[in-house]
């Protein structure tokens, strides 16, 4: 098994699993407020690589071959990602006054676990561009392997996504004392709302383009 293509795929991994924001910002949230962020990025981890494993070894092809479902799932993806966006700019607006932030955090705290589990389900497979990105795009390079080979990308990938969601669960939980403040809660929302719709004109875009030719 080369090293040197596991690193590539985890390189890989970490460009298609950052950007995803809806994803990103719940488990970012969770650890902020220390709630279930350990379970939210072990349901993340294991989603995205089933998901991760689809398409290395198959799914991804049959996928991007589809021109409808391919068409549905952008489109969908670029839908979920301006309404998610919506959202974090109106918890922006709301963070300017402390009290009903305070209630917002309140109320967060005493959803259930099976409530937080559901959440962190719909935020991966309700989201179509983690479908574009790790079935489609990481599908398609890692079936240009050969077999053996395709083996040791799909690893470096999968370490990529446990890296990532453990990382960023764990960091905010122990930034949680400065993340939690309603001045900083109010420019991390900003920032995913401003990264959202930024990877929904760039599906847009690759969209209209595919569409043109």
């Amino acid at each position: 098994m080369s090293s040197g293509i596991v690193l590539q795929g985890f390189g890989l991994g970490l460009s298609m699993i950052v950007p995803i924001g809806a994803q990103n910002a719940f488990v970012l949230n969770q650890g902020i407020r220390k709630h279930h962020h350990v379970a939210v990025a072990t349901i993340c981890f294991i989603c995205d690589a089933l998901l991760i494993l689809l398409g290395v070894f198959g799914g991804g092809a049959m996928l991007a071959n589809n021109e409808i479902l391919l068409n549905v799932v952008t489109l969908g993806g670029v839908a979920f990602l301006l309404t998610y966006a919506f959202q974090s700019l109106r918890q922006a607006w709301w963070a300017q006054n402390d009290d009903a932030s305070s209630a917002s955090t309140s109320a967060t705290a005493n959803k259930t676990l099976l409530s937080v589990i559901l959440g962190a389900l719909a935020v991966t497979l309700l989201n179509p561009h983690v479908y574009l990105d790790t079935v489609v795009v990481l599908g398609s390079i890692g079936g240009q392997f050969e077999p053996s080979q395709r083996n040791a990308f799909a690893i470096g990938t999968v370490l990529a996504s446990l890296v990532w969601f453990y990382g960023i669960a764990l960091g905010a939980a122990k930034l949680s004392p400065v993340l939690s403040k309603p001045r900083v809660r109010q420019v991390i929302d900003v920032l995913v709302a401003a990264m959202m719709i930024y990877v929904a004109y760039l599906l847009m875009q690759k969209w209209m383009m595919n569409w043109e030719g």
